[in-house]
């Protein structure tokens, strides 16, 4: 392939992005979505789960806590919220606080 105009053949040479399209590709990482997982253990009783999922999760309903909780004891995993990965971290982080184990997936 040949070059056009305002490009410069150099085989050896690895292109680099600019800085303000670096900065576009990691803010759209930082918005795809990301699932938080919450895992199922024999030590939690199931109301420490869900006051547990009511203050770790912004806007979270009771039912919606306690079919989150279900989830995880009957499948042994549910998905808490899938949000951006800074408000996943948060929530990950605030169940983590209540002893309970969660993970973050990718979209």
């Amino acid at each position: 392939m040949r070059p056009t105009r305002g490009q410069v053949e150099d085989p050896g040479r690895v292109a680099t992005l600019p800085k303000e399209q670096q900065d576009e590709r990691s803010h759209s990482r930082a918005l795809e979505p990301y699932k938080v997982v919450l895992y199922n253990d024999d030590v939690n009783s199931m109301d420490h789960v869900v006051r547990s999922l009511l203050r770790s999760v912004p806007g979270l309903s009771t039912r919606k806590a306690i079919e989150v909780m279900m989830e995880a004891h009957n499948s042994g995993r549910a998905i808490v919220i899938v949000c951006p990965l800074e408000l996943a971290e948060l929530v990950r982080d605030r169940l983590e606080s209540c002893g309970l184990t969660a993970t973050i997936e990718a979209g």
